[in-house]
């Protein structure tokens, strides 16, 4: 482990590029914990984000407008905007709020996030028409632990959550999350939002404009109504998942398309009670 020497050593300058205009506002990473700046100094880096490196004690500069550190040592650092890391936190909603401090603009305006329905949704979060940070969650579900996330790093925000219309069980499941956390959702008919193209580089853009759109507030929990093609296509998935040995139940579907379950478990549990499982790398696909 290195020593808070070696530390030292790699923080009297700055981790922004040497080259190119200098930005009048930066970000200041102050912390002793090698690990913690190691894996911090990388995420600004990867951002491109003009960052200031400094030791708990040293003083910071004016232009620096917010300061990362360590809960531990934040109650020794003089500065109005502190953002605490620990280290398995939230990335997501970290990078949204070092971006908005960064920013000049109006600091009472509401934060939006616009979230593109699917297996993966697209996010994007916008402070008036300057985007914070935009990228794909990991499930519909994962909607609610992000908004609690980025409630932590905007605690005295308005933040508006506009949900697309498309993709029907992903977007009531991705609704759902968010009212289960209190959020205030707005459904958007997502006619219009969504860009020509392949999917994945197109959910920041369809997130965007998901976001710019106002839309009708949700104050319900969706029920579930799954059309009878959208059980038929994931018995298809289940017996192409399969080698045509399974057909999942429609009950089993419908558990799939709540949420309950992924589809390779469906298919896992169907093939548990009917034999063997010798399909589970055909699965590991689904």
């Amino acid at each position: 482990m290195e020593t808070d020497r070696h530390v030292e050593s790699k923080v009297n300058g700055d981790l922004s590029p040497s080259d190119g205009p200098v930005r009048t506002r930066s970000v200041a990473l102050v912390t002793k914990d090698p690990a913690l700046y190691g894996e911090l100094a990388g995420f600004l880096r990867e951002r491109g984000l003009p960052t200031v490196s400094l030791l708990p004690g040293q003083r910071i500069p004016d232009r620096v407008a917010v300061v990362l550190t360590s809960p531990l040592e934040a109650t020794a650092i003089q500065h109005p905007r502190v953002l605490t890391v620990a280290e398995d936190g939230d990335r997501t909603a970290l990078a949204a709020a070092v971006e908005h401090a960064l920013e000049v603009g109006d600091p009472s305006r509401e934060i939006v996030v616009g979230l593109d329905p699917g297996p993966r949704p697209g996010y994007s979060i916008l402070a008036g028409e300057t985007c914070l940070g935009e990228g794909n969650l990991e499930s519909p579900e994962s909607a609610g632990a992000f908004a609690s996330h980025l409630h932590h790093r905007f605690p005295s925000r308005g933040v508006v959550f506009r949900v697309g219309t498309g993709d029907p069980p992903a977007r009531n499941r991705i609704v759902n999350a968010l009212l289960s956390h209190r959020r205030t959702v707005e459904l958007v008919d997502e006619q219009g939002t969504t860009p020509r193209g392949r999917r994945r580089p197109r959910d920041g853009a369809a997130a965007r404009s998901i976001a710019r759109a106002h839309g009708d507030r949700i104050r319900e929990p969706l029920t579930w109504r799954f059309t009878a093609g959208e059980i038929s296509n994931l018995q298809r998935l289940s017996r192409e998942g399969s080698g045509g040995r399974i057909t999942i139940s429609r009950s089993s579907a419908a558990r799939v398309l709540s949420g309950d379950i992924s589809l390779a478990d469906a298919v896992a549990e169907s093939i548990g009670r009917s034999g063997p499982r010798r399909d589970r790398p055909a699965l590991e696909r689904l």
